[in-house]
């Protein structure tokens, strides 16, 4: 009896996780794959009809002949259409030129900012490993970037990259104007913000290395580089991929600092793939195409989590 009560218990506290689960992941995730296979097209029906003029008591307001006067009203209704395409949503990626530049985008900025903040934040955790001066006012300070949100960090850089007026005009350097120096400013701004959590990670996976280890590993090799290459960077590996697979999952779906910072330009050269979902499905209202965007980037976000996770375990099984 006892054992029965504590099932239903269980279900009881699992069910508002449940319930979360699939009103804001599992339906989402069929709702847009509905929108998929779908046209749908939205229309505004204007019509105009003629009807007569109140007064605040709700009497009809008369001419100097004593007609009632009218006015006209005019009706919107908004009809959406819903037409089955099938595949043709997914078919038309294969061809779209602002898709294979979104890609482009994407893939550039995964490339470089990733590794990028990889390397720093292992330089970093190595730094800070050491007996510094004021080693915990730095760290704090070094953690600031992750808690500002990554709208508000791309509204900041756009004050400090504006070219007439910034901090950084009398530089001279086109930062949002020219393609190439915008790509590079969001890719700046990112690893500005994400190197400290990479960081704190390491660092917390380097505090974990038992002193014992380091002490006789110290004693066998004077060099730096082969105490790092043969004891330190195998212990960090494990925590090197959870973390390169964290950060490749957030990257892929790169959206708030070129929305705030560069608008998606100049033209299209910082238009990712998920901005160019939003401005298909928000302001083309082009829902179901926006939808086949968003599931091919989850496909190609599960393969890749799929495959690092299979290496590690057969790495480390």
């Amino acid at each position: 009896m006892k054992t029965h009560r504590n099932t239903k218990a269980r279900f009881v506290f699992l069910l508002p996780a449940a319930v979360w689960v699939l009103t804001f992941t599992i339906f989402p995730l069929v709702y847009s794959l509905y929108l998929s296979v779908h046209k749908v097209e939205t229309k505004m029906n204007v019509s105009r009809e003629k009807v007569p003029m109140l007064d605040a008591s709700g009497n009809p307001v008369l001419d100097a002949k004593g007609n009632p006067r009218t006015k006209i009203k005019i009706n919107r209704e908004k009809i959406s259409t819903w037409t089955n395409i099938g595949f043709t949503n997914f078919k038309r990626l294969a061809e779209d030129p602002q898709v294979h530049s979104a890609i482009k985008v994407t893939s550039i900025f995964v490339l470089v900012a990733v590794p990028s903040q990889l390397v720093l934040g292992i330089l970093l955790a190595l730094l800070f490993n050491q007996r510094l001066w004021a080693r915990s006012f730095l760290r704090a300070v070094m953690l600031l970037p992750i808690f500002a949100t990554p709208l508000a960090v791309g509204y900041l850089f756009f004050t400090i990259f504006y070219e007439e007026g910034g901090p950084l005009g009398f530089l001279g350097v086109p930062f949002l104007s020219h393609p190439d120096w915008a790509l590079f400013s969001v890719i700046l701004v990112d690893i500005w913000q994400w190197t400290p959590f990479c960081f704190l990670v390491f660092l917390a996976a380097l505090q974990g290395i038992p002193n014992e280890l380091m002490e006789a590993a110290k004693m066998e090799s004077k060099s730096k580089w082969g105490l790092f290459a043969n004891i330190i960077f195998p212990m960090l590996t494990p925590t090197i991929v959870i973390v390169l697979l964290l950060r490749l999952a957030e990257a892929i779906k790169l959206f708030d600092i070129p929305f705030a910072l560069t608008g998606g330009g100049p033209g299209v050269a910082t238009q990712s793939m998920s901005f160019l979902a939003f401005r298909t499905g928000l302001r083309y209202f082009d829902l179901g195409y926006a939808s086949a965007m968003s599931y091919c980037l989850l496909i190609i976000v599960m393969i890749i989590v799929t495959l690092f996770f299979r290496k590690l375990r057969q790495s480390y099984a």
